[in-house]
């Protein structure tokens, strides 16, 4: 199980604290932001394997910033596979990319 507490830029929310385990979203809560809406995107995301909220949430922009909420969930997740993938050598991140390692 991996936890990680993410300092947010660019956005309402200023933090993000999540736990993964075993490629699952376990659990995510925002601090600060808007509230109903950073429940609502927790609620839908927990339980669901980490590539998928990626793949869902990675790009979108809130009121002409180059960012979100969403997104910083998804800038979150990214720093803890790369903590993950670096901890395991690398070799799975490469081998999932074709790259053949």
């Amino acid at each position: 199980m991996e936890n990680l507490d993410f300092a947010t830029r660019g956005v309402c929310s200023t933090r993000i604290h999540l736990t993964v385990d075993k490629g699952v979203l376990i659990k995510v809560s925002f601090d600060a932001g808007c509230n109903g809406n950073l429940q609502g995107i927790s609620r839908l995301v927990e339980g669901m394997p980490v590539g998928e909220v990626i793949e869902r949430l990675k790009g979108i922009r809130c009121s002409g910033k180059s960012t979100s909420c969403p997104d910083q969930l998804v800038q979150a997740l990214e720093k803890l596979e790369r903590a993950a993938g670096a901890d395991r050598g690398g070799t799975e991140n490469h081998e999932a990319a074709g790259c053949g390692r």
